[in-house]
């Protein structure tokens, strides 16, 4: 459905009670000194990402400048799974930061190019949403990057099966371990913007409305976002 358009929210930002720091990612040293690999050049260091963790629980937060600083949400679970959600200025997902709850490393999606250490200027705790797929069963269209529509249907089961466009989406839902959330598998097909497979979440929120909920996820290395509204 070209032209949809997502509803600008205003999100808190408060006073800075932290700091965003980028420490520059491990460099090599050349001339075959240790540490290099068998071409005398420096190995590949994976940069490290670390976000400030928060009590389990879903907040709205503020990172970087105090004076201009981005703003998002935060998914904490029991089991230690977080996910963080950072908007452009329309709202749309600018970038996605996850950890498992069996890792203690954090993934960012886009990747870091450089050591990353995230601290939160500000949260703000969030009143936890049910998350039902037999609550949400109906039709739904999200809009694409390019403009065009994607149709879906969700079952009571929880199962995504893809409508009459051209854009093929079709997945599952399942029990989520984030709060207001359910865990989310995806595939789409002939989908501007959209990786073939994703995992993630779907997200119910009050700041999303008049969208019912949103698809977040990632491939590893590509992000998903699409705000999903009834039909």
């Amino acid at each position: 459905m070209k032209g949809l358009r997502f509803m600008n929210r205003t999100l808190a930002t408060g006073g800075a009670l932290a700091t965003l720091l980028l420490l520059a990612a491990c460099g090599g040293g050349g001339n075959g000194s240790s540490g290099s690999n068998g071409n005398g050049s420096a190995p590949a260091v994976t940069p490290k990402v670390s976000v400030q963790d928060l009590a389990p629980g879903s907040y709205t937060v503020s990172v970087g400048n105090a004076d201009q600083p981005a703003v998002g949400k935060y998914y904490a679970g029991e089991d230690g799974s977080r996910l963080l959600l950072l908007a452009k200025t329309d709202d749309t997902l600018d970038r996605l930061f996850r950890r498992d709850g069996a890792s203690p490393a954090w993934v960012a999606v886009p990747a870091s190019q450089s050591d990353l250490e995230l601290a939160l200027l500000r949260s703000d705790p969030m009143a936890a949403q049910v998350a039902d797929a037999g609550a949400l069963a109906g039709n739904y269209v999200a809009a694409l990057s390019d403009g065009t529509a994607a149709r879906f249907a969700v079952d009571a089961a929880g199962a995504i099966a893809a409508g009459d466009t051209d854009c093929k989406l079709s997945g599952r839902l399942s029990a989520g371990k984030l709060p207001s959330t359910l865990a989310l598998d995806l595939n789409a097909s002939n989908c501007a913007g959209l990786a073939a497979a994703n995992r993630g979440a779907l997200v119910i929120d009050g700041d999303y409305a008049p969208a019912r909920f949103r698809l977040v996820g990632d491939n590893g290395t590509q992000s998903l976002d699409l705000w999903a509204y009834k039909e």
